[in-house]
């Protein structure tokens, strides 16, 4: 069993280190003067009445100058429609959604239709709930144009607040930084070695529609994933990012949200058997909970510690992450890890899966 955990955690620790120092960060960069590509910002919101207007606010300040704004109210019982219109211009436009269709999931239907509505040569997807700095679309138009990418995705540094969302919300990037080496989402053309972030993507419009868009997944639950195995199957490159100190992005505000929105999309991202994932999870729980325990002569728990300690910090770091508080939460964390994979597995069997009340 130590020989196991052993190579494992190493990999692990290696993989995490590798992150720390290369996985690739957006950058602020000013506008070439030479760049006139025209962007449509396309914002998706549904009950986002506590985000919309931060959204829209974060968008009009951006130094890159030709774009247009779309907003989508997705059949909201809040007051984000309202708020949403009181920031209509002329590069502005603000839309009521149609009712949802049956063979459809909600947020696949909203970019849908917003993708119909656009009128930019790229594509910019961004979620309510993201906080974008004035440079951002220059600088990723510039990422996007430099490295000769189909889709440009990145992950948002986390802003987490409560002790709930502490519990949860860093397990998103322990799962992509401690697992999958980033820069080979870009340097490699395997549909397998792929990640990418609906809370921001920015496509190339031709190629976005050329993949099918979002009707080509129209009733998946983790589609910015789908989008991004699409364009590899299309011989398309995508790039993932972080986002570092441009993007930002509070997905939950609560303990509950946080549960209900890793439940919502953790089986359903790994696109793997029942069998094999509940293995994967099972093994992980093992090889990051057990060395704590000392069931092994206290030599071998603590060199595991120190490779745990070893990713969790380098991750945290790579993230923007207290590194001292994830270090902290590890055994409980792991623990929520492994039962929110064992409950999304059971509602995405059941289909009892449900989000911003709407059943998945």
């Amino acid at each position: 069993m130590f020989i196991i955990l052993l190579i494992s955690l190493s990999v692990f620790s290696v993989i995490s280190i590798y992150n720390l120092f290369t996985a690739p960060e957006l950058k602020r960069v000013t506008q070439p003067s030479d760049n006139r590509s025209f962007v449509s910002v396309l914002i998706p919101a549904r009950n986002e009445e506590r985000n919309i207007e931060k959204c829209i606010k974060g968008i009009l300040v951006q130094d890159y100058q030709d774009k247009e704004i779309i907003v989508l109210d997705d059949n909201s019982t809040d007051n984000t429609y309202n708020l949403a219109s009181s920031f209509v211009t002329s590069d502005v436009k603000v839309l009521k959604g149609k009712q949802l269709l049956t063979d459809w999931l909600g947020k696949n239907w909203a970019c849908h239709q917003l993708a119909q509505e656009a009128k930019g040569d790229y594509l910019l997807f961004v979620d309510a709930d993201v906080e974008l700095t004035p440079e951002v679309i220059s600088s990723a138009v510039y990422e996007l144009e430099k490295s000769n990418v189909t889709l440009l995705s990145i992950f948002p540094t986390q802003i987490i607040k409560s002790f709930g969302e502490h519990l949860i919300v860093p397990l998103m990037n322990w799962l992509l930084l401690t697992f999958l080496p980033l820069r080979f989402v870009y340097s490699s053309s395997s549909k397998a070695i792929v990640a990418a972030n609906g809370q921001f993507m920015l496509w190339r419009k031709d190629d976005y529609f050329k993949i099918g868009g979002n009707e080509k997944v129209k009733n998946k639950v983790v589609e910015d994933m789908e989008l991004a195995r699409l364009a590899k199957q299309n011989k398309l490159k995508v790039k993932t990012m972080l986002g570092g100190k441009l993007v930002f992005c509070r997905m939950y505000e609560s303990f509950n949200q946080a549960y209900n929105g890793f439940t919502k999309n953790f089986f359903a991202g790994f696109l793997l058997p029942s069998f094999s994932f509940l293995t994967i999870i099972l093994f992980l729980l093992i090889a990051f909970v057990l060395p704590f325990i000392f069931l092994m002569p206290p030599v071998y728990s603590f060199i595991l510690i120190a490779l745990i300690l070893i990713t969790r910090i380098s991750v945290s770091i790579a993230s923007n992450q207290n590194f001292f508080i994830n270090v902290l939460l590890h055994p409980v964390q792991m623990l929520f890890m492994f039962w929110i994979g064992i409950i999304s597995l059971i509602k995405f069997k059941t289909k009892k899966l449900v989000w911003k009340q709407r059943k998945l």
